[in-house]
């Protein structure tokens, strides 16, 4: 491909994922901004149906808020600022614990909390969101509540003994018997889905306060990643362990294994360390080769396989193919190899022709193996937000530049 091609190829892409986030993707969330009691409408079913009395997560929120944040500094919408803006008002006057500190799991759908355990993962999400406001506004009350949800993390869940963080607590921050993120998940103490967006949130929350204790911190989950989480020998990730960092799972995650070489090499990046960055580089190849081995021949990535029953979840679900489209293309910018550009790029249309729901907007929740559309899981809720694929679009907007 000649240079004229390649520039003509990067504008089109420009253009594609702009048109998707602005035309398809946040005029969905537009519409379920809650004027009457704050925040947004906690779900939406896969057939479209809006309930506006249902739950309020603190994840979703969170997400949301992060998302209209981002789309602002990438377009200067003042729509997506006051989106934003919202966003972060429900965040701090319902959803944080005024009397120990935090952020609640979640509310109804008035704002009063119904379910206050501390769950580190929510904590996280709600540093990711408040940081990425505070980066478009330097407002000193997101900054500063940001800043106070990393000092409770690493007072009350980081562990000085063995490294890493505790899953979840009470919400007075006392021991919880069942730290389960969702009834799917292994009940054990450390998870690496909660250390790879704990990693995720500090990473943003060192962009806009880089303090000593946020670069030891980010080094050492960095350090944590790729001495235990990773697999050295299959190049996936290891999902649950025990506060000795015994692995408990048997499970392939394909969409976290991929969303982690590029978050990972995002946090080296911004850390500004050479040392660290070299290590990132250098599992970068083995992380995408193992991820491969979930590619299936209509472009789409697997959601997971148990190693040990020899068993295999075959939907495509969404958020896995947001992740693709983002760790193969940066796969390929840091390895300068065209065939992990192509993986993202059959993706894409794979997303494009099949998640993309053309008559309600956003995306459906996945693609059934048997290449059916899932309408039983929620189009928004507790888990289905504007991050995956909002973030995957700017991303790629920003790498087509």
């Amino acid at each position: 491909m000649n240079n004229a091609d390649y520039k003509r190829m990067k504008g089109e892409l420009q253009i594609q994922f702009t048109d998707e986030l602005r035309n398809n993707i946040l005029p969905f969330w537009l519409k379920l901004k809650d004027e009457n009691h704050g925040g947004f409408v906690g779900r939406v079913a896969g057939d479209g149906t809006v309930f506006p009395d249902a739950d309020k997560g603190a994840v979703l929120q969170s997400r949301i808020l992060w998302t209209f944040s981002a789309a602002y500094l990438h377009f200067n919408d003042p729509v997506y600022l006051d989106c934003a803006r919202h966003a972060k008002a429900f965040l701090l006057n319902k959803l944080w614990d005024n009397k120990n500190g935090g952020i609640f799991w979640k509310s109804d759908y008035k704002g009063t909390p119904s379910d206050t355990k501390k769950q580190i993962y929510a904590q996280a999400f709600a540093i990711y969101g408040l940081s990425q406001y505070a980066r478009i506004t330097e407002d000193k009350e997101a900054l500063d509540k940001a800043k106070e949800l990393y000092s409770l993390i690493e007072r009350h869940s980081f562990d000085p003994d063995r490294g890493g963080y505790f899953e979840a607590f009470t919400g007075e921050w006392l021991e919880i018997q069942d730290m389960r993120l969702s009834d799917k998940d292994a009940n054990e103490r450390k998870t690496m889905n909660t250390h790879l967006h704990v990693l995720e949130a500090y990473t943003n929350l060192y962009r806009v306060w880089p303090s000593e204790d946020m670069k030891k911190s980010l080094m050492k989950l960095l350090t944590l990643f790729l001495d235990i989480i990773l697999d050295s020998h299959t190049g996936h990730l290891k999902l649950f362990f025990d506060e000795k960092w015994q692995c408990k799972s048997d499970i392939v995650s394909y969409g976290h294994d991929i969303e982690s070489l590029w978050l990972l090499y995002e946090a080296a990046i911004v850390l500004g360390d050479d040392a660290i960055t070299k290590r990132v580089e250098a599992i970068v190849p083995r992380i995408a080769q193992a991820v491969t081995e979930g590619l299936q021949a209509d472009g789409a990535l697997i959601y997971e396989k148990d190693t040990m029953n020899r068993h295999a979840d075959m939907d495509r679900h969404w958020w896995v193919q947001a992740e693709t489209v983002v760790g193969f293309s940066y796969a390929a910018r840091i390895l300068n190899n065209d065939r992990y550009a192509n993986i993202a790029e059959k993706c894409w249309q794979f997303i494009q022709q099949h998640l993309v729901d053309p008559i309600h907007g956003e995306w459906f929740w996945s693609i059934k193996a048997d290449g059916s559309v899932n309408y039983a899981d929620d189009k928004a809720g507790l888990w289905k937000c504007p991050y995956h694929n909002g973030r995957m679009c700017m991303e790629m907007i920003s790498l087509a530049k």
